[in-house]
């Protein structure tokens, strides 16, 4: 038997038609649901064929790692996806696609401008758009004078219990529609809505910055992966941090 370096040995992957039917990520969303795949399989759906190199699951998580995640995707260009190996103008752009129809259901409108009188309120309406994102994910609620919700504003995504985002980013929605109030919102992907030390350091500090432009920052609620009738939440406010 031929010895090789390990560099030089051929690699070794299986095709996505190959695998068993309850391993294919499509057949896993259409039986378990979409929160049940990896960002990697989820991908692979889009790209739906691999590369020469491996299958398409092998291919999205290449370019993931390469890319620095699913946020890295949906700044690059069609000409930066491109120059990833596998990744042609057409995968190029259903990727694009795919990514900017998230962003704008995030970003959708509601239909009218419930009035939040207390967490829960503000919970219901939340939990079916955050409790099953699989990375942490800030959100700004938007309340006009009578506390009725104008809209919900994205401001930061991180790995999987990290979220960082600036104070220009945490009010710049509110600043720019003379928002006089607001409720600050994050999922825990791992269930447990438990706050930890940097939720109640990011309230403050945004309580702090609030004060300086002008904006009340009411609440800030923590949505937990499971159930959204009733929500798996917590509300700082109501856990006795004061600000």
């Amino acid at each position: 038997m031929d010895a090789r370096p390990d560099d030089q040995r051929p690699g070794y992957s299986v095709r996505i038609r190959d695998m068993a039917a309850g391993s294919r990520p499509r057949e896993r969303l259409a039986q378990d649901g979409a929160e049940a795949l990896s960002e990697a399989e989820l991908l692979a759906i889009i790209l739906r064929v691999g590369s020469d190199r491996g299958s398409a699951v092998e291919l999205a998580q290449s370019l993931l790692s390469e890319m620095g995640g699913l946020s890295a995707l949906e700044n690059a260009s069609v000409a930066e996806l491109c120059t990833h190996h596998g990744i042609g103008r057409a995968k190029a752009v259903q990727i694009k696609a795919a990514l900017q129809l998230g962003r704008r259901l995030q970003r959708e409108p509601l239909d009218e401008r419930p009035e939040i009188r207390s967490p829960e309120d503000a919970a219901r309406i939340l939990a079916p758009r955050m409790a099953a994102l699989p990375r942490e994910t800030l959100q700004v609620v938007l309340l006009d004078g009578r506390h009725r919700m104008m809209d919900v504003a994205p401001i930061a995504e991180g790995r999987v219990n990290t979220v960082g985002a600036s104070m220009a980013d945490v009010f710049r929605d509110a600043v720019r529609r003379d928002c006089p109030a607001v409720i600050l919102a994050h999922n825990h992907p791992s269930g447990d809505p438990s706050p930890s030390d940097d939720d109640a350091k990011l309230t403050r500090t945004a309580a702090e910055a609030g004060k300086l432009l002008g904006v009340e920052v009411l609440d800030h609620l923590v949505i937990a992966r499971g159930p959204t009738d009733p929500p798996n939440f917590v509300s700082l406010r109501e856990h006795g941090m004061e600000w």
